[in-house]
């Protein structure tokens, strides 16, 4: 098994103990028993979407990284222009990781679902 499938495997381990961790029956604040689903699941989310888009942002910008320096190879009189390029796909690959840092971060302190799911 390849080592990128590997960090992905355990990855998805630790999202998935976050559940355990996360779902106590017994809480400081006495939570409806959807309630304490409902938060549960919203963790498992967060931290999976956090994951997932934390791995593939990585190699994302490993291939953009690659490729530019392919490029630079080729024709090295290019470089300033082929990296300014990467740098600008390095900070819009990076800001979609950041979308999805900030989305999970609502979710878990101020879900706007909340009022939907929990009665």
């Amino acid at each position: 098994m390849g080592k990128r499938v590997q960090i992905f495997l355990s990855s998805c381990v630790l999202v998935f103990l976050c559940g355990v961790v996360f779902a106590e029956e017994k809480t400081a604040v006495v939570l409806q028993a959807g309630a304490a689903d409902f938060f549960t699941k919203s963790v498992m989310f967060a931290a999976l979407g956090l994951v997932v888009m934390g791995i593939v942002g990585a190699v994302m910008q490993m291939l953009a990284i690659r490729k530019a320096l392919e490029g630079i190879a080729r024709q090295p009189e290019a470089g300033g222009q082929l990296q300014l390029s990467m740098i600008i796909g390095l900070a819009f690959i990076e800001s979609l990781v950041l979308y999805v840092l900030f989305i999970s971060i609502i979710l878990l302190f101020a879900n706007p679902f909340t009022k939907y799911f929990v009665q």
